[in-house]
Parts: structure tokens; C-alpha cells; sequence
């Protein structure tokens, strides 16, 4: 595979062409050295594939989807790894982290393995990286087009029935994962599901990622439903805890 350095003039000009949204200057240039659709541009010891260029954030670049397009019909590996030593996210996780859904949709619609390891923090699929960041949309278009969910992902999704299914598994989540899933759940403001976790045992006050309590996070994602549930139960901010 061709690794070109990112200051290299190449490189420059195919970045410009993909940030710019221009489809019809990505083609020439592919047609004009046909191995670009396999190359690596490398960047402080970061690999990252064109793919990855079209998806990384901010996202949302011009023509991205059409983009992705003639990246794929040009021979690019839509489940291409980035190259790099704290994970080997593909194209696909960077969607979802940026949720750019056109770029999500174009890249499955291009065969990507919408349940690739390889996530940021917990090496898992792409969904672990839309619920770790927040990225509902995308968390939200990927559980459409049938990805695989956690029992953490599910709560923080409001996936009530899901989330029942995996406490009903034997061996049954440790206490744990029934805590850090009801983290999951206020934080995306879902109290239907935060009340049922906290009837299988969830820890109210548990000082999770970021150092922030489920109260912290209801109040951030402001359903003032589950903000009044949990005071009512004496949840406690970090501040206080």
C-alpha cells in the first residue's frame, strides 16, 4: 500500500479536493495515479486512508457522500484500519464520531462492516464510538441499519426491551455493568430505562467517565423528567458526592 507524508503535494491535493466537495477533481486525480484509492497518508505517526479523510471530523465536508462513492468505486478499502497506536478505527468509526450520516450511509451502502472492532477507548464497533461521543444521530442511523448494541449502548439509547433482554442473559451482567449502563442511560436522558436499571441494582452516585455522576449527566442532557427522578432518589452531583 502507497504511504505518502501529508505535506507531500499529492496528498495536499486530494485533501483539498475532499474538503472542498470536489467530486469531479477527486476523479481526475484518481484517474490520473489510480493507486491514491489504496494510499496511507501519514501524519505524526497517524495512517489514515482517504476514507478516513471524507469522515474525520468535524465530518459533514461537501459531497461527502459522493465522495465516499468514487473512493469506493476506484478500489478504496472500505474497511481499511487507520494505522495508529491507540486504535484501529475504520472509516466507519470516524463517521460515527463525527455523526455524519450522509458518510455513514455511504460507507455501508459500500459494503463496511457496520460491527468493525476497533473503537476508540473500548475497542468496539463503530456505535461504541457514536454513544462514547454523543452522537445520537449516527449511534441512532447505525441501530437502524441493524448494528449490534451493548447493554450500555442500549440504555443510553432508551432501547428499553434491549436492555431487559441482556440483564435476562445467564450469566447475567455483573453489578458493574448494570451501573455503568445506567450511567449510559441519564446520559442520554432516558428515564424509562434508568429507572428499571435502578431496580436491578444500579449505583446512583457511581463517579463514572469524566469524572461526573448520572445527576451530572441528566442535568447536561436536559430531560428535567429524569433530573427530578433522580433527586428524588438523593442523587448527588459530583460536587457533592
Amino acid at each position: 500500500m502507497l504511504s505518502i507524508p501529508a505535506d507531500d503535494a499529492r496528498a495536499v491535493s486530494i485533501v483539498e479536493a475532499i474538503h472542498a466537495g470536489d467530486v469531479g477533481g477527486l476523479r481526475q486525480l484518481l484517474n490520473d495515479n489510480p493507486a491514491l484509492a489504496h494510499a496511507r497518508l501519514v501524519d505524526r505517526g497517524v495512517a489514515r486512508t482517504l476514507l478516513h479523510v471524507v469522515s474525520d471530523w468535524p465530518g459533514h465536508f461537501p459531497n461527502g457522500p459522493q465522495m465516499v462513492a468514487a473512493l469506493v468505486a476506484a478500489g478504496a478499502d472500505v474497511n481499511a484500519a487507520v494505522l495508529h497506536s491507540n486504535s484501529a478505527e475504520t472509516a466507519l468509526h470516524w463517521a460515527a464520531s463525527s455523526d455524519d450520516v450522509g458518510v455513514l450511509d455511504a460507507l455501508l451502502d459500500g459494503g463496511a462492516d457496520i460491527d468493525a472492532p476497533g473503537a476508540v477507548f473500548t475497542g468496539g464497533a463503530p456505535m461504541s464510538d457514536a454513544v462514547v461521543f454523543a452522537q445520537w444521530r449516527a449511534a441512532r442511523r447505525l441501530l437502524e441499519r441493524g448494528a449490534l448494541i451493548t447493554i450500555w449502548q442500549a440504555a443510553a439509547l432508551g432501547q428499553l426491551d434491549s436492555v431487559r433482554h441482556h440483564v435476562s442473559m445467564q450469566p447475567p451482567p455483573a453489578p458493574e455493568q448494570i451501573t455503568n449502563a445506567f450511567w449510559h442511560a441519564c446520559r442520554g436522558g432516558q428515564l424509562a430505562v434508568a429507572a428499571y436499571l435502578f431496580q436491578q441494582g444500579a449505583n446512583l452516585n457511581w463517579i463514572g467517565h469524566d469524572k461526573k455522576t448520572p445527576l451530572d449527566l441528566a442535568r447536561e442532557s436536559g430531560v428535567a423528567e429524569l433530573v427530578q427522578w433522580l433527586e428524588g432518589h438523593d442523587a448527588n452531583a459530583a460536587a457533592t458526592s
